[in-house]
């Protein structure tokens, strides 16, 4: 599903509330921040503020939970029966709730990312362990090469950002939203056509124009962690709270878990031609 967390109106919302009373000039008279008597100000910037290294550590903490979560429902998952069938436990659309759940949740309380993160984190990677392993059974390998393709896509970007080889622009902001909703859109249509016994055929098959709508998807997902990287740099940039770094790992994993997701599908696609 495209990441809907990271957007510049949770940014607004929460830089102007970690700033209104503390230099608000353009409100009113200024006022100047509280002091103890001594030259440290009353609102600690070091320890109140989203960092860069903040950000990071929360980032891992969420990944190293996703990770070991998967563990854990890759293993729940039998091979087969004694009939051949695929075993899927039963905890498989529990965890999808919750994760949907908190995810959701999280999206509109932000303030709250420090303790709904991990645990999303931990449904979410029983989730993931689990569709990875229905998968591997089906395309063997196919789970280690969506992990490794993930990593590679999410280091390209990174690099591509870091360098501003390609600099985020309102343009381009504005062009991967639009492609993202477009996504949105055509996987609701499928999902409908589903509900009522019909089936986009163009969207899970094999063919070429699915594989072509995959790598396009695939293409608009690794965009989207551009548009994370710069969020969070501007949320580091202009002192947005600190609860803003649980939120931003939350929503950087998001945008990681639907990539992931978009190469188990095109890698499949590609096994079945």
């Amino acid at each position: 599903m495209p990441n809907p967390v990271l957007n510049p109106k949770a940014f607004d919302e929460s830089i102007k509330e970690s700033q209104a009373g503390f230099a608000a000039a353009e409100h009113g008279t200024y006022i100047p921040p509280m002091t103890d008597g001594s030259a440290t100000p009353w609102r600690n910037t070091i320890t109140d503020v989203m960092t860069m290294n903040g950000t990071i550590s929360a980032t891992a903490v969420l990944f190293a939970l996703l990770i070991g979560a998967g563990v854990y429902g890759w293993t729940a998952v039998d091979s087969v029966d004694k009939f051949g069938n695929l075993q899927i436990p039963g905890t498989l659309y529990p965890a999808l709730f919750v994760a949907l759940g908190l995810a959701i949740l999280t999206s509109f309380k932000p303030k709250i990312a420090r303790f709904t993160a991990p645990l999303y984190a931990l449904a979410e990677g029983v989730l993931l362990g689990m569709i990875s392993k229905i998968y591997d059974v089906r395309y063997p390998g196919i789970a280690s090469s969506a992990a490794l393709g993930t990593l590679c896509v999410f280091g390209a970007m990174l690099f591509l950002y870091r360098t501003r080889i390609i600099k985020v622009t309102d343009k381009l902001r504005r062009t991967v939203m639009a492609a993202t909703m477009g996504v949105f859109l055509l996987y609701m249509i499928g999902m409908v056509a589903r509900l009522f016994g019909g089936n986009v055929g163009f969207i899970n098959n094999a063919s070429g124009l699915s594989i072509v709508i995959s790598l396009v998807v695939v293409g608009v997902a690794a965009f989207n962690l551009m548009l994370d990287f710069d969020m969070i740099e501007k949320g580091v940039a202009n002192g947005a709270p600190k609860y803003m770094e649980w939120y931003c790992a939350f929503g950087l994993m998001v945008t990681v878990v639907w990539l992931y997701m978009e190469l188990l599908r095109l890698l499949s696609k590609l096994r079945d031609r």
